[in-house]
C-alpha cells in the first residue's frame, strides 16, 4: 500500500471519526434542547395551573367578601329596625327588643372572624383565639346558647358546621374550666 493510500485511509478515518463525534454532539445537544423545551413547558403548566387557582381564591375571597358585606348590611337594618328585626327572631322563646339587637350584633362579630379566616386573614389559630376572647362576654355566650338549633341544621360536613364545633368545644371548655386563666383555655386546632 503506498503512501497516498494510507494517507487516503486516515483522512477517511479522521473524517469518518470527526463526523461520528459531530453527531453525537449533535443529537446531545438535540436531546439536552428536547430536555429544556419539555422543563419549560412543565413550568409553564404549573405556573398557569398556579395563576388559575390563584384566580380562583381571588375570585372566591371577592364572592365571600361580597356576601359578607350583603350580610351586614342586613344585620344592621335590622338592628335599626325593630320591626325588621322581628323577621330574624329565630329564637326558642322570647326575647326582648333589646335582647335581639344584642344578638344580631353578636351574630355580625362572630360572622366577622369567620370571615376573616375563609379569605385567609386569620389562621385557624388565630380565630380560635379570637373566639376564645368574644366569649368571655356573657351576652355573647347567651346568644350562643341561643342560636344552637340554628347550627344544628347545617350540613356536618360544611366549614361553618366545623367551625360551629370548634366553637361549641371552646365554650364548654371554658365553663368547665377551673382556672381565672381563661386565655389558657382550650386546646387551638391543628392548621
Amino acid at each position: 500500500m503506498g503512501s497516498a493510500t494510507v494517507a487516503g485511509l486516515a483522512f477517511a478515518t479522521g473524517t469518518l471519526a470527526w463526523c461520528w463525534t459531530q453527531q453525537r454532539r449533535q443529537a446531545a445537544c438535540t436531546a439536552e434542547r428536547e430536555r429544556l423545551i419539555s422543563e419549560t413547558a412543565e413550568r409553564e403548566r404549573l405556573i398557569s395551573e398556579r395563576d388559575l387557582a390563584a384566580a380562583e381564591a381571588q375570585r372566591r375571597n371577592k364572592a365571600l367578601t361580597e356576601q359578607h358585606r350583603l350580610h351586614f348590611d342586613l344585620l344592621c337594618k335590622a338592628m335599626g329596625d325593630a320591626t325588621l328585626a322581628a323577621v330574624l327572631d329565630t329564637y326558642e322563646g322570647d326575647v326582648s327588643p333589646e335582647r335581639q339587637r344584642q344578638f344580631l350584633f353578636a351574630n355580625a362579630l362572630y360572622i366577622n372572624a369567620l370571615h376573616a379566616h375563609r379569605i385567609g386573614a386569620m389562621t385557624l389559630g388565630e380565630l380560635h383565639g379570637h373566639l376564645r376572647v368574644m366569649c368571655q362576654n356573657p351576652l355573647f355566650r347567651h346568644y350562643w346558647d341561643a342560636t344552637r338549633h340554628h347550627r344544628a341544621s347545617l350540613d356536618r360536613s360544611s366549614e361553618e358546621a366545623k367551625l360551629g364545633r370548634m366553637m361549641d368545644r371552646l365554650d364548654r371548655e371554658l365553663q368547665e374550666a377551673d382556672t381565672d386563666e381563661w386565655w389558657v383555655v382550650g386546646e387551638p386546632p391543628a392548621e
